[in-house]
């Protein structure tokens, strides 16, 4: 083939040097998507390259960048050279574009990509740990790079943590914004200009590629920003004259969430958390006993009274019979919990080391959001709602939470009947 000029951003013209890790983040209207489809296509064509084109979700081919690279063969005017087919786009050498979903694979199928000699991750800011720990090693021929795009929403992702953190050696980390992009439309900026006008914040994490300190339609949006400003996520020690309170939010295949709180006086101190699934009631009191707390007493949710249909008995029971202070809390509305918890939030402090996990939870704990409208709904039920909950649960029963060695006030007459999960 003739060579060819091919335009990009100055900033990104590391895509066409050799790299184990080739990394652009930044915000809306920097090229980015374009000038990584210019990359692979000029670089198929010089020699045959088999590139995986993968996101970590992809429902159908329309989900994926097909339609990008396709319309980049156009004007980059290699018609003649790339044939674009319904899931693939195929080079006369013999290069290769694959389009895959992280999300749908199995760990058989993403490892069936061993001889991929470039995978491009675009949209990489959801792509979870999971898919990263799968794929990456599975990405091993000579030479063989990864290729990684994002707009970034929060600091705790897992593509911002390994490659913006904590970058892998090897890897080429290049932030790329709207100001880089010298093709910058005249319609993009007055989009821009609108929103740093009307939403300052959203402006930062849209157009200047700057982390969210919470998703949109976050829940305790404000008092995540405010938690983080205030620097109450902080190093929070164990204080032993103290006792410790755990309030549980109760499951068994998704996630049994449990946050371990100190007061004093009207601070509310969150020292530890737990998080996993599958496992029985005397495991996870094992997992209380390791820590050797000076436990307080245990608060669980009203369905921790039902009995179970197994063992005819409830968690309630069970958790006594181990050996636990336990007092189980009363039925409350949804947004009757989310009211006391916006209420308790300034007077709580979390570990940093120990409750990231939860933290990251109510970061993410956010509202079905109606399109027609734009009106925000009920809140999410996703992995996100445990630990949610269980917060929601610890500022309905702070004020219960005492020092002294008598147990929290028995509120069994507010227990509704039923059936709960297995002891």
């Amino acid at each position: 083939m003739a060579e060819q000029v091919v335009e990009v951003p100055t900033k990104l013209l590391f895509l066409f040097k050799p790299a184990r890790y080739k990394v652009s983040h930044g915000g809306r209207g920097a090229a980015k998507s374009w000038a990584f489809a210019r990359a692979l296509l000029t670089l198929g064509a010089a020699k045959p390259l088999r590139i995986l084109c993968a996101r970590e979700i992809q429902n159908s081919i329309a989900d994926s960048v097909h339609r990008l690279l396709s319309d980049q063969v156009g004007a980059l005017g290699l018609q003649g050279f790339y044939e674009v087919k319904g899931t693939e786009i195929v080079g006369r050498n013999g290069t290769q574009f694959l389009f895959a979903g992280l999300r749908q694979q199995d760990v058989h199928k993403i490892k069936s990509f061993e001889g991929v000699d470039i995978v491009w991750i675009e949209e990489a800011q959801a792509v979870s740990e999971r898919s990263w720990s799968i794929l990456t090693p599975t990405i091993r021929k000579p030479g063989s790079e990864i290729w990684v795009s994002f707009n970034p929403e929060l600091d705790t992702d897992p593509t911002y943590v390994r490659f913006v953190v904590d970058p892998p050696a090897g890897a080429v980390v290049v932030q790329v914004n709207w100001h880089d992009n010298p093709w910058f439309p005249p319609e993009l900026e007055q989009e821009r200009l609108d929103l740093l006008r009307r939403d300052p914040d959203a402006y930062e994490n849209v157009w200047e590629g700057k982390c969210r300190r919470a998703v949109v339609g976050a829940v305790y949006g404000r008092e995540i920003d405010d938690l983080h400003t205030q620097g109450r996520f902080t190093r929070v020690p164990y204080d032993p004259v103290l006792k410790v309170h755990t309030v549980w939010d109760l499951g068994w295949a998704d996630s049994m969430a449990i946050i371990f709180c100190q007061r004093s006086a009207s601070e509310l101190r969150v020292i530890d958390y737990i998080e996993d699934s599958h496992k029985r009631l005397d495991e996870y009191v094992a997992m209380l006993n390791e820590r050797k707390y000076n436990y307080g007493t245990d608060f669980i949710p009203h369905d921790g009274a039902a009995k179970d249909i197994k063992s005819g008995k409830s968690s309630e029971e069970t958790l006594r019979a181990l050996g636990r202070r336990v007092t189980v809390i009363p039925v409350a509305g949804v947004e009757e919990g989310i009211k006391a918890a916006r209420l308790a939030f300034p007077r709580v402090y979390f570990d940093k080391d120990k409750t990231g996990v939860l933290v990251n939870h109510l970061k993410r704990y956010r509202r079905h959001v109606v399109v027609a409208t734009n009106t925000p709904g009920n809140p999410v039920h996703d992995e996100h709602s445990h630990g949610a909950d269980a917060f929601r649960e610890m500022a309905m029963v702070a004020d219960q939470m005492t020092n002294s060695n008598q147990a929290a006030p028995d509120l069994s007459k507010y227990r509704p009947t039923g059936i709960g999960i297995g002891a």
